[in-house]
């Protein structure tokens, strides 16, 4: 009895059926029948229909679907599109999914830059599982289980299968949000090489790709291998290739004025009074560096090239630097991937399979030269234990270092303390030089038991993930702290003070002035500390499917299984880094691992069949055990139900309730503190000896600020805290936990001539989220709860203060703190209709619209709930297609839509109260009055439209065939409009500056 996969199609009801609510363009009926799981199928001499596997279920089916819905892309449409990466892909063409991490979004991320990672219904990618051919992968990242789908080759892929909802008991943690499957080639036989190069008609954004891939039998036809290779080059996108990017902008809403503002060169002004050319936004870290800038110096001095000027002081705005010149709006890219696939059929009853995956990806992110100033402090560790040992700054300049300008010391400095801020553009633009390689690799067997009754499948896996991320042109503070302690000999020369720093080569170092800083001073001060992670992970499964048992209405399939995976994850750290004190966030070295066995088994049970009004009714139940290595709480349990009811023909129903869980990762169980900045408001803000705000209380307390106002009465406190809050694991996390529901109709009647139609509902609740405190509310449970201040606060110990107050840290740590929900609906629509002589039209349309996107969590004011559906990003979104087939020729127009939404809550929120208390006010007569207060300007983004065309042709060469292809991304070059919030002033999902796109390529296949 051979095991060969039939090839064979269904009508295109019963694909509608399995593929739930999206079909690609190319072929509805493949998609149905195609294998994802890599299972043997028997052969029948039956003309009976054949059973099948699609993602969401191990076991085999008829012409019936899962009770989840499926949503599929096949290799044509992906093709068609254009794209390069296939995360992009995906997200153009499913309004499901959305971008996480990519070439646009990693501009500033010390670990994301060059992932390419997607999520289903905003829920977070470590909420989305990505499989490939069914089978867990190693994470491409040190913060999660992120698969980057730019590892894989794009010759490789066959289609992708997308599920969403719960699908934990299936595939195990992860899986809340639905399942990506990337499914490979499986039976292409033959060579092919293409090539294909784009860019934006706008300039910028080039692309160039070549693949190569090369499939064949072997051993008389029972063996069968297929190697696949690609290389693809993302040229990037500057600030210079856009001029929308070069405007300046800083804006808010003044609530007292309601109006608009721009900051100016005069202030912040009323954009009414204003124009555009008006509009400023610079930084006081300038090239040649800015001096006695503190509100008690009346004259604060910069430097303009190498003359020193004393007009600093209110002119910042005029005189600064524009940084947003070093931001790239899409960093550039190289990846390399390769891999080969082999089958071979031992016996007719058993088959062998092995695959192995590698990739290298390498992307340069440019930034800014580094920007410092006195009281920059940054984290120190013990080089011996890697736990945190306080915090060093470069300090003033000392008043006697022989550098300073006499004109400074002659203005009588407050405290003969030399304030400066300085960008070090002499030690080189801070740089990510980011290499990630990935080798993936698993084989197993494949056969039948019990007179072939039943198909067993047993396989291991390993794979091994390196991250070497080296950054270039940062700062060794300890040695800038040094070189600034300099003294003059009597001869003229200038050095160092401490003579220990001198024998370890101090070079004194001068700030004054563009180009100040020698050769030799950079050298002495630059460090480029490397950062190493490995994740590797080792797993094992086998499972055996068959029928159980008859019933009148057809016989009941189970599968059973079990599973043993281990992740393991480390980083490696140089001596830079093992010691702190630089100017890169400080990522500790550690080790950590965890392990999980698993038991599973599912159940399909039909319960009517060909019976009135019920040509089928069937149910699913799965439920998966897992043993974590870290888990307290006993087995983590995940369990589905499922039904699908067909009354007639054309026609079903379907509902799926689950439990599906997120394990925490080992950097959430396990890391030291990890650096990381996020903005925050010291609560201690404008504290008096006399002052009332909440929280001031306690802040009088603290030491450092008791002393100042000891000292000077009058001592009002100034927040200047530098936003350091580095994270920090939690061994004592438990699962996250979800329930999820999913009702859908499916509509192919018989009168509609092909035409069908699809709806689903989507409920999703999330509790015990993964997450932590906001600094904000860290701060309120030290200074503003009922938890004394002290000691014995424990939010208290994550706040450390220096010796003027100012918050040096604040450490969040990871808790199960929040419920997080998504409910929403996805409606789609496909038709395929013969155009007899002039080829073939299919249409497909797919629309997804959020209802609620929801967290709930505990605040001072009690438990708040922040509804985020149609903020921050669309809430309604679609895709269509039409694609006109004749003979060889194939054009496709698609067109995306994002539907209109308002960018930030918070700022209604604002907006709305501050509208009430403005309505009061008038009404009340009061001088406060406002009588025509302005609406937000940048806060509400209509609908946005995007129409793509490409076509391709064969050319049929005997023996051999020639496709040439290309389009057009973009057609009406529609960039969104006008976004202060984004990069480069464009909203990423808008195609972050990137325009109309035009390519070209051509494929050569034998």
């Amino acid at each position: 009895m051979g095991i060969n996969t039939k090839k064979c199609s269904i009508a295109a009801a019963i694909a509608f059926a399995i593929s739930g609510n999206a079909w690609a363009d190319a072929e509805v009926e493949r998609q149905a029948v195609a294998q994802s799981n890599n299972v043997p199928q028997q052969t029948s001499e039956k003309d009976a229909p054949e059973k099948i596997t699609v993602t969401g279920s191990r076991i085999k089916r008829d012409s019936f679907s899962v009770a989840t819905p499926l949503v599929t892309m096949d290799k044509a449409a992906i093709e068609d599109t254009g794209l390069g990466s296939l995360a992009e892909i995906l997200v153009e063409n499913m309004p499901a999914i959305n971008a996480t991490l990519s070439n646009t979004t990693t501009q500033s991320s010390v670990t994301g830059t060059g992932l390419s990672t997607i999520d289903l219904r905003d829920l977070g990618t470590d909420r989305t599982l990505t499989l490939i051919d069914g089978r867990r992968v190693v994470s491409n990242s040190y913060n999660g289980n992120y698969v980057s789908l730019s590892t894989i080759p794009s010759s490789m892929v066959e289609r992708v299968e997308v599920i969403t909802g719960g699908a934990s008991a299936t595939y195990g943690s992860d899986a809340i949000a639905g399942v990506v499957n990337i499914i490979t080639e499986k039976d292409k036989v033959g060579t092919s090489f293409s090539v294909k190069s784009g860019q934006s008609t706008d300039g910028g954004a080039e692309e160039l790709s070549f693949d190569f891939d090369h499939g064949s039998t072997f051993a008389n036809e029972k063996g069968y291998v297929f190697f696949s290779s690609s290389y693809d080059r993302d040229f990037g996108l500057s600030f210079y290739d856009r001029k929308r990017a070069q405007v300046e902008d800083s804006y808010l809403y003044d609530f007292d004025e309601m109006c608009n503002t721009m900051l100016t060169a005069d202030g912040r002004e009323c954009m009414r009074d204003i124009t555009q050319a008006d509009w400023v936004s610079k930084s006081d870290g300038t090239l040649g560096g800015v001096f006695l800038e503190n509100s008690r110096n009346d004259k604060q001095f910069w430097y303009d090239g190498q003359t020193l000027r004393d007009d600093w002081k209110g002119n910042e705005e005029i005189y600064g630097l524009n940084t947003q010149q070093y931001v790239q709006l899409k960093v550039p890219q190289d990846n390399l991937s390769a891999a080969v696939k082999v089958d071979f059929e031992i016996t007719d009853e058993t088959k062998a399979y092995a695959q192995v995956h590698y990739s290298r990806s390498e992307t340069f992110n440019l930034k800014s030269p580094e920007d410092d100033y006195e009281g920059a402090a940054v984290s120190v560790l013990d080089p011996e234990t890697g736990d945190p040992a306080g915090f060093v700054s470069p300090g003033y300049i000392p008043i006697d270092n022989p550098y300073v300008p006499q004109e400074i010391l002659d203005s009588n400095p407050y405290r003969d303390r030399i304030y400066w801020d300085r960008r070090f553009a002499e030690v080189g633009p801070v740089s990510t030089d980011n290499t990630r390689e990935t080798i993936r690799t698993w084989a197993g067997l494949q056969g039948y038991a019990f007179n072939g009754e039943w198909e067993w499948d047993i396989s291991v896996g390993y794979g091994k993930f390196h991250q070497n991320q080296v950054r270039l042109n940062e700062l060794d503070i300890f040695k800038v702290k040094e070189a600034l302690n300099a003294e003059q000999l009597a001869d003229g020369t200038i050095q160092c003070k401490n003579p220990d720093a001198r024998a370890d080569g101090c070079v004194a170092l001068n700030l004054f002035g563009e180009g100040s800083i020698t050769p030799e001073m950079a050298d002495y001060i630059r460090v480029n500390p490397t950062l190493d992670n490995y994740n590797e992970q080792m797993n094992a499964m086998g499972y055996i499917t068959g029928d159980l048992f008859e019933l009148p209405a057809g016989a009941v399939s189970a599968v059973f299984g079990a599973e043993y995976r281990k992740d393991t994850q480390e980083m490696k750290t140089d001596a830079a880094m093992k010691r702190g004190g630089i100017t890169w966030n400080v990522v500790p070295a550690f080790k950590g691992s965890v392990d999980v066995r698993e038991a599973f088994a599912e159940f399909s049970v039909p319960l009517l069949r060909d019976q009135f009004a019920a040509k089928n009714l069937s149910a699913d139940v799965s439920a998966r055990f897992a043993d974590y290595s870290w888990s307290n709480t006993g087995l983590v349990q995940s369990y589905k139900v499922g039904l699908i009811y067909e009354p007639f023909d054309g026609y079903m129903l379907r509902a799926n309730w689950a439990t599906a869980q997120r394990a925490p990762s080992i950097t959430e169980l396990l890391s030291p503190e990890r650096g990381d900045y996020d903005s925050f408001d010291d609560i201690c803000e404008g504290l008096t000896a006399t002052s009332t705000a909440p929280g001031h209380d306690a802040c009088r307390q603290e030491p450092t600020i008791a002393a100042q106002l000891a000292e000077n009465p009058d001592f009002e406190f100034e927040d200047e805290n530098s936003g350091y809050s580095p994270n920090v694991g939690n061994d004592q996390l438990k699962e996250e936990s979800a329930t999820t529901i999913t009702y859908g109709l499916t509509l192919s009647p018989e009168f509609l001539g092909g035409v069908r139609l699809a709806a689903d509902y989507y409920d999703i609740t999330v509790e015990d989220v993964i997450s932590v405190l906001s600094n904000e509310r860290i701060l309120e449970l030290c200074y503003d709860s009922s938890i004394p201040w002290g000691g014995d606060n424990t939010y208290c110990n994550d706040v450390s203060r220096d010796s003027e107050g100012q918050i040096q840290k604040i450490v969040q740590r990871e808790y199960n703190l929040n419920e997080l929900t998504s409910r929403g609906v996805d409606f789609s629509a496909a038709y395929k209709f013969d155009l007899n002589d002039f080829g073939s039209l299919s249409f497909k349309a797919d629309y997804t619209q959020v209802i609620e996107n929801a967290l709930t969590n505990e605040t001072s004011a009690g438990i708040v709930t922040d509804h985020y559906a149609g903020f921050g990003s669309p809430d309604k979104k679609g895709s269509a297609s039409l694609t006109w087939r004749y003979n060889d020729l194939r054009v496709r127009w698609s067109t995306k839509y994002l539907g209109e939404f308002k960018m930030s809550q918070s700022l209604e929120e604002d907006y709305q109260e501050a509208l009430l208390e403005n309505t009061e006010a008038c009404s009340n007569q009061a001088d406060s009055c406002i009588a025509n207060p302005e609406a937000l300007a940048f806060q509400d983004y209509g609908s946005y439209l995007r129409h793509d065309l490409s076509v391709s042709y064969k050319l049929d060469l005997g023996g051999s065939e020639v496709r040439v292809y290309g389009g057009v991304n973009n057609l009406a070059n529609n960039y969104g409009r006008f976004t202060p919030s984004g990069r480069g002033n464009y909203y990423s999902q808008y195609g972050g500056g990137r325009g109309r796109f035009v390519y070209l390529g051509a494929q050569y296949s034998f």
